[in-house]
């Protein structure tokens, strides 16, 4: 039978090859915003390299929004139009184009991680890269000697909503298949979600259904600004990991039957982030540390999943698959350790014995030298 990771998926008018998509990974090499050649090239080798679904990395809806000055945005129609190069590139090489929809909030105006991964400051200036006002829920910064946010009014809130709407406008024109919003790792929307970091005492704060009215609300005017025929996927932090009082597992579950009730087809599932870099670790990582975060969703909301973090091998991805944790299985870093992760798991689980799937200008040569390999007992 053949492998469920290699059984082509249809979501709404929307088919990918198989269920091996490249999550959403900041590279921080735009300029001003735009996408580059360096974006072309990176993401174009993930679809050569066999995947399903390739996703733009996490495209700011405003320029407020960026996490640093690297980071790619889809504010103005310039913005899309750079981004207009890859989504058809990646479409004719196999791979569903996919863009992340994001705001940073609190946590933008962030140095690039290779410069320090926090605040940006004078060092940072010296290089041109001055920090620039920032919004969230209220005046906390996301950790102590971090940039301070201005607590967003309700104009501010109706901003940033028209924002993510606008920028679904541009992706969709772009070409664009799929559209995910980024409501994680302590950005702004998971920020709003957080009785962490939201201690509002208007509409948009207090009990749950206030903290996820920013979320949904966003969720609203996207679909209703993304055609009907497209998929929309929303990024999850699942928990938050700090104690008993963030976030929690059970919220998220009720937050994807309300995601799902608003015409949300996925649920993205990650964790973590609330306070200080993404990249700290407040969930304990093993490998598949969050397939389980996958597993309560698709199983408490009915909706189907995105399972992420720690995957490795084609085996470990068709397990996930298998138990019925999720429908998807997103694969980050190790794409970029092996761009041909698809190819070779689909070789590893049986499939692509004669190369029959890899790009025909790779593929007529690797046959040929396997055999000769074959013969020279290699």
């Amino acid at each position: 039978m053949k492998p469920i990771l290699f059984t082509p998926i249809t979501l709404r008018g929307v088919t990918a090859r198989n269920r091996v998509v490249i999550s959403p990974m900041c590279t921080y090499s735009a300029v001003d915003g735009l996408a580059q050649d360096w974006h072309l090239v990176h993401l174009g080798k993930f679809a050569l390299g066999g995947a399903g679904v390739v996703f733009v990395e996490a495209t700011a809806v405003e320029a407020r929004g960026r996490i640093t000055h690297g980071c790619v945005g889809i504010w103005s129609d310039a913005h899309a139009a750079a981004l207009g190069r890859i989504a058809p590139w990646l479409k004719a090489h196999g791979a569903i184009p996919g863009i992340q929809l994001a705001h940073a909030g609190r946590k933008a105006s962030m140095q690039r991680p290779w410069f320090g991964n926090g605040p940006l400051g004078p060092e940072d200036e010296l290089r041109g890269e001055r920090p620039w006002p920032i919004i969230g829920p209220t005046g906390e910064p996301a950790a102590e000697g971090w940039l301070a946010p201005r607590a967003m009014t309700r104009a501010d809130v109706d901003e940033v909503i028209d924002a993510f709407a606008a920028a679904a406008r541009r992706a969709d024109h772009a070409g664009f298949e799929i559209a995910e919003i980024h409501g994680a790792h302590g950005y702004l929307i998971h920020s709003f979600l957080s009785p962490l970091s939201n201690t509002r005492t208007d509409a948009y704060g207090g009990d749950l259904a206030a903290r996820m009215r920013l979320a949904l609300e966003v969720v609203e005017a996207v679909r209703a600004a993304w055609p009907a025929t497209k998929p929309l996927f929303f990024r999850i932090s699942s928990v938050d990991g700090i104690g008993s009082e963030g976030w929690r597992m059970e919220d998220s579950v009720e937050l994807a039957r309300a995601l799902k009730a608003r015409g949300v087809d996925v649920v993205d599932c990650s964790s973590g982030g609330i306070s200080g870099p993404v990249t700290s670790a407040m969930v304990p990582r093993e490998l598949g540390f969050q397939v389980p975060f996958a597993a309560a969703v698709r199983r408490g909301a009915d909706i189907a999943t995105q399972a992420v973090g720690l995957i490795l091998d084609g085996a470990q991805a068709e397990a996930i698959l298998q138990s019925g944790a999720a429908d998807l299985v997103a694969v980050a870093r190790e794409a970029l350790f092996d761009p041909f992760w698809a190819h070779h798991a689909a070789r590893a689980l049986g499939l692509e014995a004669e190369f029959e799937t890899w790009p025909e200008p790779y593929g007529w040569w690797l046959k040929r030298r396997a055999r000769l390999l074959g013969a020279i007992g290699r």
